[in-house]
């Protein structure tokens, strides 16, 4: 790996990390606002909000992109949009600790599709890394777990957002990031208007629901999926979705700091699976890295 490349990695990861502190701070808004408004008319009014501020920004860079590129931003979105969904629906009927360890199933199911779909040969130490990221989820959410409805179409979604980072990690360039992004944003938003038919959205009951689903439509939705794109075109599907296991430490961390929960042993331990799953996949690379330059350097000497 060269300088810039694993620079632009760490970069990378550094970015996801950004995005699930953010996606972290989301729960309890989440859990709030369902709680007042139906999930579909809720992620209606969040994606169009995310989808339109994308389209004033960022639609000059829309025709640049091929049909095919249109196509498979298209695509992401869908899978994407219905994700949310069925994770947003789940969150009605189950707690959001357990929602958080369904959800983060997509750490198992996106290197089992890359292998399946994409052939992909994944080396032992990615495995043991997916191994220890879910210990963390278990030991961070899980207090004695029941399969009910709200599980199952929780997972249902975790394998759709696997699907949406092998996909993503296959066809996100660095070049075509914010026309992607905004792609698939408008996509989100037309699936989740579409689950409002026939009443159509209603909006959020008051001044603090407003703000909630603003912030989630701009930094949780908008800014998230931008520098997701961005990320996964300098980073393998299952590199980053162990990096963003990172997303219910972070919940973990607001609940404690925010939301006043005691901090217990479970979350320190779970915390430290999860990082030590992160640190993993990260030096991995990066020993690959060095190893490849001093065999060059080698070679060099030889001749």
């Amino acid at each position: 790996m060269s300088a810039q490349a694993s620079r632009l990695s760490t970069l990378a990861t550094l970015g996801l990390i950004s995005v699930t502190t953010i996606w972290g701070s989301t729960f309890f808004l989440i859990k709030d606002l369902i709680g007042r408004m139906p999930v579909a008319d809720f992620l209606a009014v969040r994606f169009v909000i995310a989808a339109l501020s994308m389209l004033i920004l960022f639609h000059r860079h829309l025709w640049r992109l091929s049909r095919s590129e249109w196509r498979q931003g298209l695509l992401l979105g869908v899978v994407y949009g219905i994700g949310q969904l069925l994770q947003t629906a789940g969150l009605e009927h189950t707690s959001a600790s357990i929602s958080g360890f369904a959800t983060g199933m997509y750490v198992v199911f996106t290197p089992l599709l890359g292998t399946v779909l994409l052939r992909q040969r994944l080396p032992g130490v990615t495995w043991l890394a997916v191994l220890l990221a879910v210990g963390g989820l278990a030991l961070l959410a899980l207090r004695g777990m029941s399969l009910g409805y709200g599980v199952w179409i929780t997972l249902a979604s975790a394998l759709l957002y696997g699907l949406h980072i092998v996909g993503l990690g296959l066809w996100s360039r660095p070049g075509s990031a914010f026309a992607l992004s905004t792609v698939q944003m408008l996509a989100i938003a037309l699936i989740c208007l579409l689950a409002t038919l026939p009443h159509g959205p209603t909006l959020p009951p008051d001044g603090g629901a407003w703000l909630a689903v603003l912030y989630m439509a701009l930094a949780a939705g908008a800014g998230a999926m931008l520098m997701q794109t961005w990320a996964q075109s300098h980073l393998s599907a299952t590199r980053a979705a162990i990096v963003m296991t990172t997303e219910p430490v972070f919940a973990a961390a607001f609940a404690v700091v925010l939301g006043g929960e005691s901090l217990t042993w479970r979350m320190l331990a779970g915390g430290a699976l999860v990082l030590a799953a992160m640190y993993l996949v990260e030096l991995m690379p990066r020993r690959q890295g060095a190893a490849s330059a001093l065999h060059a350097e080698a070679a060099h000497h030889d001749v």
